[in-house]
């Protein structure tokens, strides 16, 4: 094999598939985001392709034959206009892998040793990627939040998982939450009831129209999670403005996000927490809150910028992978190899 194998990463999530070239340069020492490595020394991009519409899912989960009907063309594509001469490993991150994963898991492994001739593959949830594009190999957690919120930490023997559960049982303080409380305290106001804002009422009026609208607007929508959370960012724009309402709603969800943080970093002293995800894109409105309950709730833990995204993540696995430095625990639902 080359000192430098060409590894493919996989994204693959509900706004479509992401598909990355790279090469992987081995693990060198201090080379975990957390602990202030350069990431770009075990894995560099050479080529992305993205591909705005998502895999289905149908009774086994995400379709394995679609998603390689759109992946095969593309690595074949990426390796043509590298010139590579083959893949040595490939790293597929997908949301909904832990329970929609069993398609993807009885296909794809003698599939892609059929298509593309690679032995090494690694099928990871969506949360993993995140984690590893965010933090690398280390220990620590990583709260991934847009429309929803999940936490995920490691101390690199076990995975924890807290919330990502989605806008009806949970996803607290994620997009769709914050959205959705910002369209209670709307609704309040309109009608009399304590705990209303007028400020996030005239919102509503000017994105959606008239309250009274609203529960047809939502309702019927598949995609009601999307249209709640594209709400956040009036909430935060009245807290920014001095609305009390929309501040708290933002507090509260300061509050959510630190707790699933701390229910998953490991106890011992010294890790680090990253944020990653285009929720913190609002800025101070949540962050500075957030600050303050991360430093209330975990007070032993070291706040970081995350290092990737999802993408950077699966190259990261892969480039490990490929070269015998997979330290990310192996687990069933989570990140499962093969070989084992």
């Amino acid at each position: 094999m080359s000192t430098h194998p060409w590894v493919l990463g996989v994204d693959s999530g509900g706004s479509g598939l992401r598909v990355a070239l790279g090469r992987a340069a081995g693990t060198p020492a201090g080379a975990d985001r957390g602990t202030g490595g350069d990431q770009q020394d075990v894995v560099r991009a050479v080529d992305v392709v993205t591909l705005d519409e998502p895999v289905p899912t149908g009774e086994r989960g995400i379709e394995a034959r679609e998603l390689l009907a759109r992946l095969v063309p593309t690595a074949e594509a990426l390796l043509a206009r590298a010139r590579a001469g083959g893949l040595a490993a490939v790293a597929v991150g997908a949301a909904g892998m832990a329970t929609l994963g069993e398609d993807l898991r009885a296909e794809l492994p003698a599939a892609l040793r059929r298509s593309l001739g690679v032995e090494r593959l690694a099928l990871a949830a969506d949360a993993v990627t995140a984690y590893a594009g965010a933090l690398g190999q280390g220990p620590g957690a990583v709260v991934a939040a847009g429309t929803g919120m999940i936490a995920l930490g490691t101390d690199l023997v076990a995975w924890r998982r807290a919330d990502g559960w989605g806008h009806l049982l949970g996803d607290c303080g994620g997009g769709a939450w914050i959205g959705r409380a910002g369209l209670d305290a709307a609704l309040r106001a309109h009608d009399g009831r304590r705990g209303g804002s007028g400020m996030l009422l005239a919102r509503v009026r000017a994105v959606f129209g008239e309250p009274a609208t609203l529960p047809g607007q939502l309702y019927p929508r598949a995609d009601r999670p999307a249209v709640l959370a594209s709400f956040a960012p009036e909430v935060a724009r009245c807290a920014v403005d001095g609305d009390p309402v929309a501040a708290a709603v933002l507090a509260r969800a300061a509050r959510h996000i630190a707790e699933a943080a701390a229910a998953v970093c490991p106890p011992s002293g010294g890790h680090v927490v990253a944020l990653t995800g285009g929720l913190f894109g609002m800025g101070d409105p949540l962050l500075v809150p957030l600050r303050a309950e991360l430093a209330e709730q975990l007070p032993h833990a070291r706040p970081v910028t995350a290092g990737g995204d999802p993408l950077t993540g699966a190259l990261t696995v892969a480039a490990a992978l490929a070269t015998g430095t997979l330290r990310l625990p192996r687990e069933p639902g989570m990140l499962e190899t093969t070989p084992a």
